[in-house]
C-alpha cells in the first residue's frame, strides 16, 4: 500500500529527513542531527513539526454544541469563541473512540483536530450520529504545523508577525485563513497552525529560518509526549479503555450525563475503575517497552506497560501502563519484566516532566 504524502513531504526530503510510514502517511521520523538533539532543542528552543497527517474537521449547525455533548463527556454550550477543549469520543460501552481537541470558532461552528490513524473512523462515527441541522466537513485541504518550545512565541512573532503574546494555553485565534492555537503535545509552550495546503511550504520556511527554530520529527514528538504522560491512541487508550481508567476523569463535565457510554463512565467515577493508568520509572538498567508485564514483589502480575522508552530529560527509562488499583499509589515498588528479568521500578505521578505551557486566562 502506497503511503499518502503531506503538503510538506518534499520539504522533508530536501532537509534530509529519515522518512517512514506512520498512520498511512510517509512522515519524517527525524532529521540529520537525530531525534535526541531534536528532543533537547524543543525543551530549550523551538521545534517545528509537520503534523498534517492529523485530521481536521468543522462541526457546524444550530445544535452543534449539544451534539458534541452527546458524543463526548465534556461541556460545550458554555464555551466562548476561541476556547479549545481536550476531550474524547466515547462509544456505547464507555470506551474511547478517539481523543481530540475541539475549539469553538463562533456560535454555530466548532473546529476539531483528530488522530491520523483514526480520522476515517472518527468522521464515520461523527456522521453516523449527526442530528438534523448539524454538518461535519472534512478539511482535507489544510496542513497542520506545530511550533513547540520556550522560544516558540518569539519565533512566531518574529517570523510571521502574529501578535500572540496575549493568547494563552488552549485558546485559538484566526489570522485570516490561518488558525493559530496555543496547543500541542509536548508539554512546552507552543502553537499549532492550521494552514491552507498551498501556503504550507511558505509558512514552514519562514518559521524554520528563525535562529531558534529547527525541524523535528515524529520520534522526538513521541519521547516528548511520553515525558508528559500524554496518552497515545492505540497504545495507552483504545475503544475498551474508559476515560476514568485512563486518568482522564477531569474531562467529564458535571452537567453532562447524557453522553454515549455515560453509564459505565459515571459509575466508575463513583465506584472507581478496575485498573488505573500510571507512570513507571525504572530504577535498574533496561528500557521499558510496550507490552512488558508489571510484577509485584511476589512476582505476581499487577499490570502491563502500554508505552515506554528512554527519557532524555530524566536520563532514565520511563513508561506508562495500567495496574490494579492496589498498585497505583505513587511510590509503590514494581518490577518490569524485560526479557524474563524483573527490573526494579517505582510507580510515579504523571507527568514525569513539569509542563511549561502558558497559563490559561481566567475569563471564560
Amino acid at each position: 500500500m502506497t503511503e499518502k504524502e503531506t503538503p510538506l513531504t518534499g520539504v522533508h526530503e530536501l532537509l534530509g529527513a529519515r522518512m517512514g510510514a506512520f498512520a498511512g502517511y510517509r512522515m519524517p521520523f527525524f532529521y540529520l542531527e537525530g531525534s535526541l538533539k531534536e528532543h533537547q532543542w524543543v525543551r530549550t528552543k523551538a521545534g517545528l513539526f509537520d503534523v498534517s497527517h492529523m485530521g481536521q474537521v468543522y462541526i457546524q449547525g444550530r445544535g452543534a454544541a449539544e451534539y458534541l455533548e452527546r458524543l463526548t463527556p465534556s461541556s460545550f454550550r458554555s464555551k466562548a469563541p476561541g476556547r479549545a477543549t481536550y476531550t474524547v469520543l466515547t462509544n456505547e460501552e464507555g470506551g474511547i473512540v478517539d481523543d481530540l481537541i475541539v475549539a469553538r470558532l463562533d456560535e454555530r461552528t466548532f473546529y476539531a483536530v483528530i488522530n491520523a490513524g483514526r480520522k476515517i473512523k472518527d468522521i464515520d462515527w461523527l456522521k453516523y450520529h449527526l442530528p438534523e441541522g448539524v454538518s461535519v466537513t472534512n478539511l482535507d485541504s489544510r496542513a497542520l504545523i506545530a511550533l513547540q518550545g520556550p522560544a516558540a512565541e518569539r519565533a512566531l512573532i518574529d517570523a510571521l508577525g502574529y501578535d500572540v503574546t496575549d493568547l494563552s494555553y488552549m485558546r485559538l485565534v484566526e489570522f485570516g485563513d490561518i488558525f493559530v492555537s496555543r496547543t500541542g503535545y509536548t508539554g512546552e509552550d507552543g502553537f499549532e497552525l492550521s494552514i491552507p495546503e498551498e501556503k504550507a511550504e511558505e509558512i514552514w520556511y519562514q518559521l524554520m529560518l528563525h535562529d531558534d527554530v529547527k525541524p523535528a520529527g515524529l520520534v522526538a514528538r513521541d519521547t516528548l509526549r511520553l515525558e508528559m504522560g500524554y496518552p497515545l491512541y492505540g497504545h495507552d487508550i483504545d475503544d475498551v479503555t474508559s476515560p476514568v481508567e485512563a486518568g482522564l476523569a477531569w474531562i467529564v463535565s458535571r452537567g453532562n450525563t447524557g453522553f454515549i457510554g455515560a453509564g459505565r463512565v459515571l459509575r466508575e467515577l463513583e465506584e472507581g475503575a478496575v485498573r488505573q493508568r500510571v507512570g513507571v520509572r525504572l530504577l535498574g538498567k533496561g528500557v521499558a517497552r510496550e507490552g512488558c508485564a508489571l510484577l509485584d514483589k511476589q512476582g505476581m502480575r499487577v499490570g502491563t506497560l502500554t508505552s515506554g522508552g528512554f527519557s532524555p530529560e530524566l536520563k532514565s527509562s520511563i513508561g506508562m501502563g495500567y495496574v490494579d488499583p492496589q498498585a497505583a499509589k505513587p511510590g509503590t515498588k514494581v518490577f518490569v519484566d524485560i526479557r524474563g528479568a524483573g527490573v526494579e521500578a517505582v510507580v510515579v505521578e504523571l507527568p514525569f516532566v513539569r509542563s511549561r505551557t502558558k497559563p490559561p486566562q481566567k475569563a471564560a
